[in-house]
Order: structure tokens, then sequence, then C-alpha cells
């Protein structure tokens, strides 16, 4: 493996790993969560994010992108002094912008809790609110370390706002439960789903306070890199014509999927209620299994998804800055290689253990609640790999500066998920079901416009054994060996552990063995494990 191909990885690893900590850490919040303020709890608690996942798409998610892009493009070409300037101009505008979405959060609660056609959402609406102003001035040091192609204060400052969060919220929640209740058994939905809300703003204000120093300890070696005095300070209006230019159709891109989030909480409980004849208890319910315990699920796995996209988008854009076509061609490759890698074995693992794995983590309050859960888990663990070929997709086509593809190809999947959400989910034999066949439909339909250019203008040759056949041939045969184990092994907690470190082995054998991976693709981590060793080893030396 080329030392390109082990930056990218080794990018991919950090925050891959990190990630998948902190959404193992999330899937395991919701336990105690889910004991203290129920399934009803849960529902409420969930109703509010997708607004606040599309204010703070709108208002934060183009700029990191377009700084670490504009950073690493300038870092390649030796100017550091443009590079810092970028950054403090994105900063004043991710601040401003936040503060904003906080105040409009602030102010329009109650038609927002109207639309999501649950009261109890109100106060949550306003506790959430702060975060939305914390996290778009974090992204801009996010970007700033990752235009540098430095991933770690991204991970650690991920690990800190995860852990933060369950270490306050928790807490919060369970005194909110309490607000006003006299009877034993009884909890108040709307301060406990606050509480919780309330605790996910101040785990956002624990890193940004670390982001906030990493960037101090960081700035001045940043600005003492050689300078090409030939290039000209950029001009602050150059400096955002050029940084807008480029978020805005990242931003739209990915306020996509926010958005069919935010049509989905105001519609799936909508049309529960209505066209399909559910109470709200139920309906209420059903949206909390789905997005508190599924979605929760799925995003595990996909957190690898966001660390390859967001390793290729400053890698591609510096090998285009050098003109270096071989480079953008070999991390374009091993992005796509990753993404399937990925993608198929937890697809089919988490769809074959979907019972198991719930069974494992939550509890459920009657059967019907398990088999239900279960089978949406079933379905919709399938779009991990379709959702995990978008994300390294998009980054590549980013870094390529071909961001309006997956803005339009993601548009169109988006479109169809929502017309077939309205039509699907009124209907009562469908109901809940159709939110995953339609997020299905979705993400296909834009994993293969997006897989066509990249290959087109990354002028990566057609190479479908290596990228795809040979994890899926492995994938098809975890499935075998794990199929074999739930057949001959009885049903235990203890077992539903064993099948998962099988089908890990598993899959970690075949693929070897049908060289979907090799002995060299674990080189940077090995790698470096042992540089680390090395320098605590060597005595300090004076300059």
């Amino acid at each position: 493996m080329s030392d390109k191909q082990k930056s990218i990885v080794g990018g991919m690893t950090v925050l891959g790993i990190t990630g998948l900590i902190c959404k193992i850490v999330a899937v395991l919040y919701r336990i105690p969560l889910a004991w203290l303020i129920g399934e009803q709890g849960i529902g409420t608690f969930q109703l509010v994010f997708p607004t606040y996942n599309l204010l703070l798409t709108l208002s934060s998610a183009g700029l990191p992108v377009a700084i670490s892009r504009m950073v690493s493009f300038s870092l390649a070409k030796n100017d550091p002094r443009n590079a810092h300037r970028i950054f403090r101009s994105a900063l004043s505008v991710l601040t401003l912008l936040g503060i904003i979405g906080t105040f409009l959060m602030i102010v329009f609660n109650p038609f927002l809790s109207d639309r999501v056609g649950d009261p109890e959402t109100k106060l949550g609406f306003v506790a959430i609110a702060p975060a939305l102003a914390i996290v778009c001035t974090m992204s801009a040091f996010r970007g700033f370390m990752q235009g540098q192609q430095n991933m770690f204060p991204t991970a650690i400052s991920q690990l800190i706002e995860q852990i933060s969060k369950v270490i306050i919220s928790l807490p919060l929640a369970w005194m909110g439960a309490r607000v006003g209740v006299t009877e034993p058994g009884q909890i108040n939905i709307g301060f406990a789903a606050a509480g919780a809300l309330l605790g996910n703003s101040i785990g956002e204000a624990c890193a940004l306070f670390y982001m906030t120093l990493v960037y101090r300890r960081n700035r001045q070696p940043i600005l003492r890199r050689p300078q090409d005095e030939s290039i000209e300070p950029l001009s602050r209006k150059t400096m955002m014509l050029r940084l807008f230019s480029m978020a805005i159709p990242i931003t739209l891109a990915a306020c996509i999927v926010p958005l069919a989030a935010f049509i989905d909480s105001g519609m799936i409980v909508n049309n529960l209620m209505g066209p399909a004849g559910f109470t709200r208890e139920e309906a209420r319910a059903m949206y909390g299994r789905y997005s508190g315990y599924v979605i929760n699920l799925i995003n595990v796995p996909t957190a690898l998804a966001q660390a390859i996209s967001m390793s290729l988008v400053p890698a591609v854009s510096a090998a285009i800055a050098r003109k270096d076509w071989r480079t953008v061609r070999v991390q374009s490759h091993t992005g796509l290689r990753m993404a399937f890698l990925i993608g198929l074995p937890c697809s089919l693992g988490m769809s074959m253990l979907s019972r198991e794995i719930l069974t494992l983590i939550y509890s459920f309050p009657t059967p019907a609640a398990l088999a239900q859960t279960s089978e949406l888990l079933s379905m919709s663990s399938f779009t991990i790999v379709l959702f995990t070929v978008v994300q390294a997709t998009s980054g590549i086509l980013q870094g390529l500066r071909k961001q309006r593809i997956p803005m339009y190809t993601l548009l169109l999947g988006v479109g169809l998920k929502i017309l077939m959400n309205y039509n699907l989910i009124g209907v009562r034999d469908i109901n809940i079901y159709g939110a995953p066949l339609s997020s299905l439909v979705c993400y296909l339909v834009s994993m293969l416009p997006n897989l066509y250019y990249v290959h087109k203008y990354a002028h990566l040759p057609f190479d479908p054994v290596n990228i795809f056949l040979k994890p899926l041939f492995a994938t098809a045969a975890m499935g075998g060996i794990i199929y074999l184990l739930q057949w001959a092994l009885p049903s235990s907690r203890v077992v539903t552990i064993l099948l998962i470190l099988g089908g890990i082995v598993a899959y970690a054998g075949f693929g070897l063995l049908f060289g979907a991976f090799t002995k060299q693709d674990l080189k940077p981590f090995t790698g470096a494990l042992r540089r680390k060793k090395t320098i605590k080893a060597q005595p300090d030396r004076a300059e």
C-alpha cells in the first residue's frame, strides 16, 4: 500500500473508530434513557431532532467542508497565510449563522411543535436550540484541522461531545420526568425529553471548549510554515465568494436528507394518526421505535461512512491542487473499496441478527413491539451499504469540485422517498414499514449515478471485482456462517455476542481468502502503533 493510501486509510481509521465508539455509546445511552422516559418519551425526544438537524445543516454543513478544501488547497500551494485567513473569515460567518438558528428555534417553537403533531415537544425545541450556535462555531475549528488532514482533534471532540451528553443528559432527563408528577409510575414526558435535549447542548459546549484549546495550540505552527511570497493575500470579498461558491451546493446537498427527515417527522406521525387510523400514543410509540431504536442502530456503522467522506474531501482536493491525477485515482479507488468493505457485511449481519441485537440491547413492553422493531431493523439495515457508498462518492465528487452532482442525485432520491412515504405510511396495512422501503429507494437512486460520475471525473478505471464482488463474496460466506450458528445454537444474550463475534471473524477470514482485503490494508494501523511505541521509547533530545 502506498503512502497516499495509508494517509487516507489512516484518516478514515481515526474518524471511523471514534465514530463507532460514539455511536455505540449513543445506542447504549438509549437503554437507560428509555427506562427513564419510556417509548412515549423517546418518541417526543426523537421528534425534535429532525428540525434541529435541518437548521444545523443549513447553517453549518457546507462551510466546514469548504474550509477543509480551501485550507488543504492553500497548504498544498505553500500558502499558510491565506489558509488561516480563510478559517478566520468562515468562523465569523458560522458563529453568526448559528446564533440566528438558535434564535429562530426558540421564537418559533410553538409552530414547530404543532407541525410535528406533539405539543410535548415545545420545551424540547428550546432546550436544544443553544446547540445550534455551539456546533456551528465548533464546525469551523473542525474544518480547519481537517484541512490539514489532521483528524485527531475532530475525533477527540466527538468523544468528548458524546460522553458529556450521556453524563449530563440522563440526570437532567430523570429530574425532568418528575416535574409536576403526583402519582407513582407517571412521568412528565415534555420535561423529561427537554432535560435530555438540554444535556445535548451542554455536551456540545464541552466539545467546543476542547476545540478552542486545540486551535490555540496549533495556530502558531501553521503560521510558521514556509510561505510562498509570490502568492498575494486574498481579499475578504474574494475569500467569501470562494467559500460560498463551494459551500452553497454542498449545503444544499447536505440539507436534502435532513429535509426529508424533517418532513418525515411531521408526515409519519400525522399519517399514522390520520389515514392509517392509529391513536396519538400508538403513532408516537411507532415513530419512537423506528427513529429512536432502529435508526440509532443503523447510525453505528454509518459513522464509518462519514469518516470515509470527511477523509476523502481534503485528500482529493490537495491532489487536485498538485494536478496529481494518479493520487486522485488511488484515493478514489480506496474510498470506494472501503465503502463496500464496510457497508456490505454491516448490512447483511444486522439484518440477519436484528431480533437478537434488539433483545440484547433494549427491553420492549410487548412481544408485538419487539417483532415490529425487529422487522423494521431487518429492512432498514440494507440502507447501510447504500448510504456508505453515497457518502464516499459524495466526498470524492466534492474534492473534485463537482459538488452539484451529489446534490442533484440526492434531491432525486429524497423526492422519491417523500412521495413514497406520503402514499405508503397512510395505508394501515403498511404503516411505519413504508419509511424503510422509501429510504432504500432513496439511496439506491442516489448511489448509481454517483458511481458513474466518480468513474468519469476521477478518470477511475472500472474495477467491479476488487471494489464490489470480492467484498460481496466474503459477505455472502459470512452470512452462511451466521445462519449455521443461528440454527445450531440456542437463543440467548451470550449466544448473540458469539454470533456477532463469529460473523466478524468469518468476514475477516473470508475477506483474506477472497482477496477483498489484504494484510497490506492493515499496515497503516500497525505502523501507527509501532511508530507510537518507538517515539515513547526514544529519550528526549535537546534541539
